[in-house]
């Protein structure tokens, strides 16, 4: 049974992808800031040491062995240029603890897992379209985490493939979730929907299919691969 560690389990698209990777016949153990059900750790990636505690717990629940980590958990908050200088300050290093600095650790954890054992791994990314194309004046931090996000896949991707560890990252715009609902009636609601030529925000389980696919399907080949997801608003 393929063991799958995934962050930012508790709603949207982390709940999705737990439901479509179990019917799969995965064993999934999920993070969310509170431990809500029996297969979720509680961890909350603001503080720096909960990334090591929960990889340990993980490995644990896991039978000392994980194949996949999905790393999805995200938070999306303004940070206005016009707030005081410590005030934006400690909102990018707490933006970038839990966007970038927790999926980075986690993915270290993974690397050397798979590493030591000899055995094959694979890592699975959930960027943003805001990491190709930026964001709003408010997520200056956003963007930049999630394009760090997609530096650092590339990195994992060329430095072990030939370790046998594999890794995809999915850059989706804007996802019907709680996060992006507020973001969407900031920005003007259905005029928003004017930038993306399919007409409509893509749905939970349609990223869900995607990270099932790179973390149980996905060719050899695909490593390093990029998955847009964004209705066609940004096309590269």
């Amino acid at each position: 049974m393929t063991s799958i560690l995934i962050t930012g389990l508790s709603r949207g698209i982390g709940a999705a992808a737990a439901q479509v990777l179990k019917a799969r016949g995965a064993r999934v153990i999920g993070q969310a800031r509170q431990a809500h059900e029996p297969d979720t750790i509680g961890a909350d990636f603001t503080d720096s040491s909960a990334p090591a505690a929960l990889w340990e717990a993980a490995l644990e629940r896991a039978g000392g062995q994980i194949d996949v980590l999905v790393n999805n958990a995200g938070v999306f908050e303004k940070n206005p240029i016009g707030v005081s200088d410590i005030e934006w300050l400690d909102g990018w290093e707490a933006n970038m603890r839990v966007n970038l600095t927790a999926a980075a650790q986690l993915s270290r954890f993974a690397v050397r897992h798979w590493l030591d054992r000899g055995i094959a791994g694979r890592i699975v990314h959930v960027a943003s379209r805001a990491g190709h194309r930026g964001d709003s004046p408010d997520h200056w931090h956003y963007a930049a985490a999630k394009g760090g996000m997609i530096a650092m896949h590339k990195t994992i991707a060329r430095g072990y493939a030939g370790n046998g560890i594999l890794s995809f990252a999915i850059a989706p715009g804007f996802v019907d979730t709680a996060m992006a609902e507020d973001y969407l009636a900031s920005r003007g609601g259905p005029g928003l929907l004017a930038d993306i030529p399919l007409g409509r925000v893509a749905t939970p389980e349609e990223i869900a299919r995607i990270i099932a696919f790179c973390a149980l399907d996905a060719p050899e080949s695909m490593t390093g691969a990029m998955i847009d997801a964004n209705g066609a608003s940004y096309v590269r």
